[in-house]
């Protein structure tokens, strides 16, 4: 027996999802597993600056676990890819800064990738599921 995923969609996806064929994230157990977000425009084409384009992937990332009843502070697990983590590193973590909350910190894991098709960043997220929140 195959259960249907239960997905959650932003309220304006951006052109990707389709193009890619995957799903933003899916409720699970009392857990929410979000795709890799990048800061991708409506069209799906990236944002060119590295500011700008974290600060987009976190805005495209908190509109789906808002539209999942929750937010940054139920993560509990992420994993981050970036292009030249040498040069860029400390532009991007300076800026995640900005919506990483308050400790307790999630787990992170980093890594340096050579192929973000045009990105330069990208997070994946494992969220806990608030108790009144579906899933």
């Amino acid at each position: 027996m195959t259960s249907k995923r239960d997905v959650v969609f932003p309220p304006d996806r951006h052109a990707l999802y389709e193009l890619h064929r995957y799903s933003p994230a899916i409720r699970s157990n009392g857990f929410l597993f979000v795709s890799g977000q990048v800061g991708s425009r409506q069209d799906g084409s990236p944002e060119p600056d590295l500011e700008a384009q974290v600060r987009l992937t976190f805005a495209n990332l908190n509109a789906i676990l808002a539209e999942a009843g929750c937010s940054f502070a139920d993560v509990v697990d992420t994993t981050i890819f970036m292009l030249e983590p040498d040069a860029k590193f400390e532009t991007i973590w300076e800026v995640a800064a900005e919506f990483w909350g308050q400790a307790p910190y999630p787990t992170v894991t980093a890594i340096g990738v050579t192929w973000l098709a045009g990105f330069q960043f990208e997070i994946k997220v494992i969220a806990k599921l608030p108790e009144n929140a579906t899933g």
